[in-house]
């Protein structure tokens, strides 16, 4: 599960794979028989309602760690599509790590709050500030306070207005962040009566002229509590650039904070 600085880490994290010197997570949810205080019976108002509904829905049920195995299907500089697995654990809020095989050595991919560490062996390849925004609108959300995601969604561009309703893959949701037939504006698509995160648009902050549409589906139902969108799918003005796909799910096992630091002192 990866994204970029504003368009996302996941774009950001494939230029740094692809470097020439050397980016998670499904299905039906029952709802709640009295909406939460702030949420009118006929449902949440504007954005901010939305995010405050969704982890009211979630927020004693969610899991805290995850770990799976991805299938990566990666569009290249050269415009090849490359196939790699990953290995992936998130301890939610704020962290998760890939770790991706390769014949050339491995590679540990590690976002913490608002950092990002690519590093191989001792040796660290990047330091970045920027956060995942699918980490937290698909998963913090729910575990982290309301007034947190929504200072971070907005440091992210992310505004909590203007909110329609519409229509995406058969389902009712929710469009926090631009107006009908605005599809290039930053933009959050949150299932209506899920109120799980479907899709993302916003603009290519290496292009602005261009756009990134991220999706997540097949959601699957965790065992325990919480949903996993099983296949998660990046455009970048129309063209698939990345295909996610987990398997060998695994929710709550314990997970030891220290696997998210990147090697001291390089």
């Amino acid at each position: 599960m990866i994204s970029t600085s504003c368009i996302g880490s996941r774009v950001a994290f494939v230029a740094v794979l692809f470097a020439p010197a050397g980016a998670l997570l499904a299905c039906s949810g029952a709802r709640s028989s009295a909406p939460p205080s702030h949420v009118a019976a006929s449902g949440p108002v504007n954005g901010e309602a939305v995010i405050r509904a969704m982890h009211d829905k979630y927020a004693g049920s969610w899991y805290r760690t995850l770990g799976f195995t991805q299938k990566s299907t990666i569009r290249t500089p050269a415009d090849t599509m490359i196939v790699e697995t990953w290995k992936e654990r998130a301890l939610m809020p704020g962290h998760l790590r890939i770790d991706i095989q390769r014949a050339t050595g491995s590679i540990v991919a590690v976002y913490s709050g608002d950092s990002l560490f690519v590093w191989r062996g001792d040796s660290v390849l990047t330091r970045a500030a920027t956060r995942n925004i699918l980490l937290v609108i698909g998963f913090d959300v729910y575990r982290q306070p309301p007034e947190t995601t929504l200072a971070v969604l907005r440091a992210e561009h992310f505004p909590m207005a203007p909110m329609r309703e519409d229509t995406w893959e058969g389902r009712p949701v929710y469009v926090i962040g631009a107006a009908a037939g605005d599809l290039r504006s930053h933009q959050l698509w949150i299932d209506k009566e899920r109120l799980l995160f479907v899709r993302s648009i916003e603009p290519d902050d290496r292009d602005t002229t261009k756009t990134v549409d991220i999706r997540f589906d097949d959601y699957v139902k965790m065992t325990g509590g919480g949903w996993l969108s099983e296949r998660v799918e990046i455009y970048r003005d129309g063209k698939l650039v990345q295909r996610e796909e987990y398997s060998d799910v695994r929710t709550n096992d314990p997970i030891d904070p220290a696997i998210f630091a990147p090697p001291a002192g390089r």
